[in-house]
């Protein structure tokens, strides 16, 4: 990977708050788009979701997940398939309300996203981290990397 598409990366996943996420249940996918805040390690992101949506159900039944970040598309001259993307494979689990860490990662996810605070006052939203299990980046057209969540950290060492 060059070092441009390295420091690609690290923008798309750091800097984006707006995420496609797709969940599956039984043989159904769906896919919908979610707030995210990404912690400093590039390879876990917090998620504040209502349990009524139906992405959320099915999170509660299979845990396993996708996060899809792309450059915006923005210049109608751009072949769109020349656009950098990374889809993130993991797993989500709610952050408790009452554990240790619930406290910090609200702030984490505030400072990302302060129009949210309002949706912390409401009892059917919780709080949830998404943890990468592997990547898949492609930087533009016909280029293609596989990533580990090591290999995130330590993207996120360099940025």
């Amino acid at each position: 990977m060059t070092p441009e598409e390295q420091r690609t990366l690290a923008r798309l996943l750091g800097a984006s708050r707006w995420a496609a996420l797709a969940t599956s249940r039984d043989d159904e996918p769906f896919a919908s788009w979610v707030a995210v805040a990404p912690e400093p390690d590039l390879a876990r992101f917090l998620l504040h979701l209502s349990r009524l949506a139906r992405h959320t159900r099915y999170l509660a039944v299979n845990p396993r997940a996708a996060l899809a970040f792309t450059e915006p598309d923005s210049d109608p001259g751009r072949d769109p398939q020349t656009l950098a993307r990374v889809t993130v494979q993991g797993t989500v689990a709610i952050v408790p309300r009452g554990s240790a860490e619930y406290a910090a990662e609200r702030e984490r996810y505030l400072a990302r996203l302060p129009h949210a605070e309002r949706t912390f006052a409401l009892g059917d939203f919780e709080l949830h981290r998404f943890v990468a299990e592997s990547a898949r980046y492609v930087p533009g057209f016909g280029r293609v990397h596989r990533l580990m969540p090591d290999d995130l950290r330590a993207l996120a060492r360099e940025d």
